[in-house]
C-alpha cells in the first residue's frame, strides 16, 4: 500500500537510465533538462554529467546536456512544463510595450504575432527558422530589451512596495480602531460610574440634569473622535499619493532601441533631437529674413516717396527695399550690446596683468 505522502503515480515513475523506480526508493528525486525535457534520477545526473557536458543517455536523443541546467519538474505534464519555458523565453525577448506602438491595432497585431511564434515553437513547426528570427531580433534590439526588462522590474518593485504599504496601513487602521474601541468602552464605563455616583449622592430633581449632561459629554467626545479619524484618513491618503508619485516608471524617451525591426512592425519612430545651432544674427545670406523685425512694403517718408516714384533709379536696378532692409538692420544691430560693460570688463582685464609684464613692455618701448 502506498504511503500517505506519496502519490500512486509517483511510485510508478522509473528512471530511463538506471531503471530504478520510486516504489523501491521513496527518496528518489527526478530532474529534467530544458534542452530535451527527458526525466532522469538525480543520481544518474551526478554520475553522467559531473565531469562535464555529455549527450543525453535516453535512446534516440542526441542533445548535449549540462549539469547546471537540470532542475526539478514544476508541472506534472512535461508538455505544460515545456510550453511554460518557451513562453517565458519568448516573452523576455519580445517584451515590447503598448506605448511603443503607433496604434492599438499595431499592438494587437504584435501580441498575435508573439502567440504564433510561441505556438510554432511548442508544436515544432519551422522551429529552426523561428529560433533564428528570435536570435537575430535579440541581437539587433538588445538595448531596448534590457530597458523594457528594467522597466518591468521597476513596476514589479513599485507594485510590491505599494502592496506592502497598503497592508501596513490596513494593520495600522485595525490597531487604531481596536484602541479607539477600548478607549470608548473605558470612557463609557467611567461615565456610567460617574453618573451613578452623582445620582446616588444627589436628589431626585437632579437626575434628569445629570443624565442630560452625561449624554452631552458623550456626544462631544464622539464628535471629536470622528474629526480625528477624518484627519488621520486624509493624512494617510496624502502619504499614499506621494508614494505613488515616487514610483513613477521610466518614460518612453528613456527606452532606447531601434524604431522598427524586421520582425515587429508598427513601432513608433524614435526622433533624435537636433543639435542646437549657434545663433546667426544676420540669418545667413538670405535677404529680408530676420527674426527681430518684419520688413514692410513701404514706410511713410517724403524723401522715400520721391525715390519710389523715380523711374530712372528703378530702371538702373536700385531697389528701395534694400535700403529698408539695411536701415532696419542698422537700427536693431545694437540691441543686446552694452558698451559700458564691455569697456569695464576690458579695463579690468588690462589692470589684472602682472606688473613685470608692464615693466618689460615700457623698457622695450624706451629702448
Amino acid at each position: 500500500m502506498a504511503s500517505k505522502g506519496i502519490d500512486r503515480r509517483d511510485e510508478d515513475e522509473v528512471c530511463p537510465v538506471c531503471k530504478s523506480s520510486r516504489y523501491l526508493n521513496p527518496n528518489m528525486r527526478f530532474l529534467i533538462n530544458p534542452e530535451c525535457y527527458h526525466k532522469m534520477c538525480e543520481s544518474c545526473v551526478d554520475r553522467i554529467f559531473s565531469s562535464g557536458p555529455s549527450n543525453c543517455p535516453v535512446a534516440g536523443c542526441r542533445k548535449t546536456l549540462r549539469k547546471n541546467r537540470f532542475r526539478a519538474q514544476t508541472f506534472e505534464d512535461i508538455g505544460v512544463e515545456r510550453e511554460v519555458d518557451i513562453r517565458r523565453r519568448v516573452m523576455q525577448i519580445l517584451n515590447r510595450r503598448e506605448e511603443e506602438f503607433d496604434t492599438k491595432r499595431n499592438y494587437d497585431d504584435f501580441l498575435e504575432q508573439r502567440e504564433e511564434i510561441i505556438a510554432n515553437l511548442v508544436s515544432r513547426t519551422n522551429e529552426a527558422k523561428t529560433n533564428a528570427q528570435l536570435a537575430k531580433y535579440a541581437t539587433e534590439n538588445e538595448q531596448s530589451i534590457r530597458a523594457n526588462l528594467a522597466l518591468e522590474e521597476q513596476e514589479a518593485t513599485s507594485f510590491q512596495a505599494r502592496m506592502t504599504l497598503e497592508q501596513e496601513e490596513a494593520q495600522r487602521r485595525r490597531q487604531i480602531a481596536r484602541q479607539e474601541y477600548e478607549n470608548e468602552r473605558r470612557e463609557l464605563q467611567a461615565g456610567r460610574e460617574d453618573m451613578l455616583s452623582r445620582l446616588a449622592s444627589g436628589t431626585t430633581a437632579d437626575a434628569n440634569a445629570i443624565a442630560r449632561e452625561s449624554s452631552k459629554v458623550h456626544l462631544k467626545k464622539s464628535s471629536a473622535r470622528r474629526s480625528e479619524e477624518e484627519r488621520i484618513r486624509l493624512k494617510q491618503a496624502a502619504l499614499r499619493g506621494s508614494e505613488t508619485k515616487r514610483g513613477t516608471p521610466l518614460s518612453n524617451s528613456e527606452i532606447a532601441g531601434a524604431a522598427d525591426s524586421g520582425l515587429i512592425k508598427g513601432l513608433k519612430k524614435i526622433k533624435t533631437p537636433e543639435l542646437e545651432k549657434p545663433y546667426d544674427p544676420f540669418m545667413g545670406l538670405v535677404p529680408e529674413t530676420r527674426d527681430y523685425f518684419t520688413l514692410q512694403e513701404s514706410y511713410p517718408s517724403t524723401f522715400l516717396e520721391r525715390q519710389r516714384q523715380n523711374v530712372q533709379g528703378s530702371a538702373g536696378g536700385y531697389d528701395l527695399r534694400e535700403y529698408y532692409s539695411r536701415t532696419m538692420l542698422e537700427a536693431f544691430a545694437g540691441l543686446g550690446v552694452f558698451v559700458e560693460e564691455e569697456v569695464s570688463k576690458r579695463e579690468a582685464e588690462k589692470s589684472s596683468k602682472p606688473t613685470a609684464t608692464e615693466g618689460a613692455a615700457i623698457a622695450a618701448a624706451s629702448e
